[in-house]
């Protein structure tokens, strides 16, 4: 039983480093969430119904725009929806969350919404990090991140 248990951590481990390995490089990166004009040309009505309940969503006063922007990383990783991420991470550190809480996030749903949609977010916020010039490359920083978190 032990020795199947191994094997099954193995073959795991494995898989999600050819997951994420060289094949990867050659796939085309995500594309970036979809632009009011690209929805008004193929659907004018739904980029209508956008517009009107999500624009009010985001200004309704039950929780502030940086408690809304947590909530909306936390649902998008949760769902994996690596589209829509880099947007939503701009959003949340201009609305005040620290790059060491989307860190936190993103660690802490590793555990509720899987390691796969955890890691997916690592590589969508490691270049929202580096377009906005947030961290280095050296291991204190990211320690200091993870520490400062508590």
């Amino acid at each position: 039983m032990k020795r199947m248990a191994v094997m099954i951590a193995a073959l795991s481990l494995v898989a999600t480093a050819w997951a994420q390995g060289d094949h990867a490089k050659n796939e085309r990166k995500s594309k970036p969430m979809q632009t009011v004009n690209d929805s008004r040309m193929v659907a004018p009505a739904l980029e209508k119904y956008a517009q009107g309940p999500l624009a009010g969503l985001w200004k309704r006063p039950g929780l502030t725009p940086r408690d809304r922007s947590i909530v909306t990383i936390a649902a998008l990783i949760a769902r994996n929806q690596t589209i829509e991420l880099p947007y939503y991470f701009n959003v949340a550190l201009d609305n005040g969350v620290k790059p060491r809480e989307i860190s936190e996030i993103i660690t802490h749903l590793a555990f509720y919404s899987g390691w796969a949609n955890a890691m997916s977010a690592v590589a969508v916020a490691k270049d929202v990090f580096a377009e906005r010039k947030i961290g280095g490359r050296s291991a204190s920083s990211r320690i200091t991140w993870a520490s400062s978190a508590q």
